[in-house]
């Protein structure tokens, strides 16, 4: 939904910046995420946007369900979210503040698929090329797809690297039928 990340970036940031500032920002990244996760459910968000709740009980009872301390000023937050009708943005924004927050702390996490499961030498040494090539600590997930049949595809943010054998033959068959 581009609409709600849209509507989410100025929320994100603001929060991004008042935690950054206010040395917060591991705190602030944990009950977003938390609430980010309540909200995400089906049910919250029928919740959320029903009529017969006022904005100030729709926030406390997402802040209930999610089971999360919040501090004066997430509550300001949280009650400006709300006053606004914006608490069904409450994932985007999680997800926003968590990107802000990787390129602050100059973290990337990176997936890589491969088409037989990477040992940790092999992952160590992968991480150590791509820290150098993206200045910047990575963190790898892994997850093992067969049908690549051998190599990698790696996923870092908006970048798309692939080396398997799979993506390789696509590509061949393309140039030949085109």
């Amino acid at each position: 939904m581009a609409e709600l990340s849209t509507v989410a970036r100025p929320y994100a940031r603001a929060a991004f910046e008042y935690a950054r500032d206010h040395k917060a920002l591991e705190k602030w990244s944990e009950w977003l995420g938390k609430l980010g996760q309540v909200v995400a459910v089906r049910d919250v968000q029928k919740l959320l946007s029903s009529p017969s709740l006022d904005a100030e009980r729709k926030t406390g009872l997402v802040v209930e369900l999610a089971e999360v301390e919040v501090d004066e000023d997430a509550k300001r937050f949280l009650d400006t979210l709300g006053a606004k009708g914006r608490l069904a943005a409450l994932p985007a924004v999680a997800e926003q503040f968590e990107r802000l927050r990787a390129e602050h702390d100059k973290r990337i996490d990176v997936t890589v698929v491969s088409a037989y499961a990477l040992d940790d030498k092999q992952q160590q040494k992968l991480a150590g090329a791509l820290k150098k090539r993206l200045n910047r600590e990575i963190s790898i997930t892994t997850q093992v797809e067969p049908k690549l049949i051998g190599g990698v595809i790696l996923r870092a943010g908006d970048t798309v690297i692939d080396g398997s054998v799979r993506g390789r033959l696509d590509r061949l068959s393309e140039a030949l039928t085109a």
